[in-house]
This record gives structure tokens, sequence and C-alpha cells, in this order.
């Protein structure tokens, strides 16, 4: 069973000089490697308006690593693994059991 997801492959000419897919997988790299670097600053921040201006600038950045990745994923140059459903499942009880346990309330439950 093929595990991937993804679009057909639009091809690029390859060669030593940098195709469309390598700018735009560069470019993917940088903004997600800049969003990474915005989200600590902004829960480092301490003053108000430069937070605000970091916020801003993190919501764009964000906006333009999810246009990349919806650019290449359209074009075949990016692919994701389907998940299996039993990992899934396993993952689900594992953290939801570590979650229950954890609780200051005990089994989920509020106390009132």
């Amino acid at each position: 069973m093929d595990s991937k997801i993804s679009n057909a492959e639009t091809q690029v000419q390859e060669g030593p000089k940098m195709n469309d897919r390598d700018f735009a997988n560069d470019l993917l790299s940088t903004e997600k490697y800049l969003t990474s670097s915005y989200s600590t600053a902004l829960n480092e921040a301490s003053h108000q308006a430069l937070y605000q201006d970091l916020s801003t600038i993190f919501n764009e950045t964000q906006q333009a690593q999810r246009d990349l990745y919806n650019l290449m994923f359209k074009n075949g140059w990016y692919s994701l693994e389907a998940a299996d459903t039993q990992k899934l499942q396993q993952s689900y009880q594992k953290f939801s059991t570590t979650i229950q346990q954890q609780s200051p309330y005990g089994n989920g439950n509020t106390q009132q």
C-alpha cells in the first residue's frame, strides 16, 4: 500500500542552476526557520508594542510559509506520509492516559 500523499510532480529542468522547485524549497525552509524564531521572540517579548509588531510579522511570515507549502504540494514537490490508523489510535491512548494521570483533578473530572 502506498502511504504517500502527493500530487503529480511538475517537472523542472535539472542542472547546476537552481530551478523553481529549488527556489521554492529554499524559501520554504527559510520561512519555517523565521516562523520558529518569531515564535520564540513572541514568547519572550516584554514590551507590548514590540509584541504587537512581532505578532504582525509572525502572522505574515506564517502565511507566506503556508502559501509556499501549498504551491509545493500542488506541484508535487512536497509529499506527506499517510498516517497509520493503528499508530494514531495507540498514540491517542498513550497521551490520553498520561494526561488523565497528570491531571490535578484526578480522572479528568473537575471538582466542584
